[in-house]
């Protein structure tokens, strides 16, 4: 174990980039190793045991989410919506993309992963749609793809809304509507119900998955109240470990503190031991390898775009009081994020940690 005072040194090294890319994965790669040796048991009975422990204490938790005004600003209301902008894809996708054949651009990997979800979830015009923790992209894209649904956002976060709201007028949609709510107290109580719930990298925030999936059951819309007669659906994509789930504690590290506060590692199949609600249809994997060319993708724009997106950091945090400073830490550290997520989702060549898709329907 490293003494508290190597790692503030350590970290005040990454906070003014001081550390060389190649050092830094190399460390990387040490540490997820050693993640893969704490998760592990050391046989499959154990490893087992151990889940089925983690179910249990997941599903007696009092909320559903924790600490999530810090997890969102970590990701978006401390840090300017046109810096993160500034290092994604034309559309905006703060997720996963979709690079079929490795040789896909940017803007290409969005909108082939866009189409995935469109098709898993069987998506078509005129539908009421939830986009459950919607980013900066998703439902802006529902809109303009399904100009007869009605398209329902669901976030925490003012800064997202913001944008949304603005982004919507400026297209000229008008079937878009973004609600700003913590999913912990949040619930329609009937006044919505919806053909389709979509919810992209969000659960990966939460805890009870009990609870949450029974609250998201009641937001589907009954079969005997569609008019098609036709069954709603819920759509989830996660990021996930390939067998073992885990939480990111505070004490875990740089990720923990800085990004990641509250947050889960779920694994791929942790959604099948929580179907009293749902019934699972049908699950994919998808390597790693996807969010890791993503992450790159990121980094490259993020290091393109450095001066105007050091700049606008910088301003950014002397218009909320701080210090300057604070926002070139936040650059160096966006940095560091991108990088360390690549080199996770890469190990083994995509196979250890990856991205799943679900689709649901509500129980008979």
């Amino acid at each position: 174990m490293l003494s508290k005072t190597v790692l503030e040194v350590g970290y005040d090294l990454l906070d003014k980039g001081l550390v060389p890319d190649f050092i830094l994965r190399r460390v990387i790669r040490a540490l997820l190793r050693q993640r893969l040796r704490e998760i592990d048991h050391g046989s499959f009975e154990a490893n087992h045991a151990a889940k089925m422990k983690w179910i249990e204490e997941v599903r007696a938790r009092t909320t559903i989410a924790e600490l999530t005004e810090k997890a969102n600003e970590q990701h978006y209301e401390c840090v300017s919506t046109n810096f993160i902008l500034s290092t994604l894809g034309p559309f905006g996708k703060y997720s996963s993309c979709l690079y079929p054949t490795g040789k896909e651009s940017l803007a290409q990997a969005e909108t082939l992963m866009l189409e995935s979800y469109c098709e898993k979830a069987q998506l078509k015009d005129g539908l009421d749609i939830l986009d459950l923790g919607c980013g900066m992209w998703s439902d802006l894209c529902l809109a303009q793809k399904y100009p007869n649904s009605r398209v329902t956002g669901l976030s925490n976060s003012t800064t997202q809304k913001t944008h949304i709201d603005s982004a919507a007028k400026e297209r000229g949609l008008t079937n878009l509507e973004i609600i700003t709510a913590d999913v912990n107290t949040h619930d329609f109580n009937g006044s919505k119900h919806f053909d389709r719930i979509l919810s992209i990298e969000m659960f990966e925030h939460m805890k009870n998955y009990q609870t949450l999936l029974h609250k998201v059951s009641t937001w589907l819309r009954p079969k005997s109240r569609s008019e098609s007669n036709d069954e709603a659906l819920l759509f989830i994509h996660i990021f996930c470990h390939r067998t073992t789930p885990y939480h990111y504690e505070e004490d875990d590290g740089w990720m923990a503190q800085n990004f990641f506060s509250g947050g889960t590692m779920p694994s791929h199949d942790l959604f099948l031991y929580f179907q009293s609600d749902l019934t699972l249809l049908r699950s994919w994997y998808l390597s790693g390898t996807h969010y890791s060319r993503t992450l790159e993708d990121w980094l490259t724009l993020q290091d393109k775009n450095g001066k105007v997106g050091l700049k606008e950091l910088e301003a950014d945090a002397v218009a909320k009081g701080k210090d300057a400073v604070e926002g070139r830490k936040a650059f160096y550290r966006f940095r560091v994020f991108y990088l360390a997520c690549s080199e996770l989702f890469n190990m083994d060549g995509g196979q250890q940690w990856g991205v799943g898709h679900y689709l649901f329907k509500a129980k008979e």
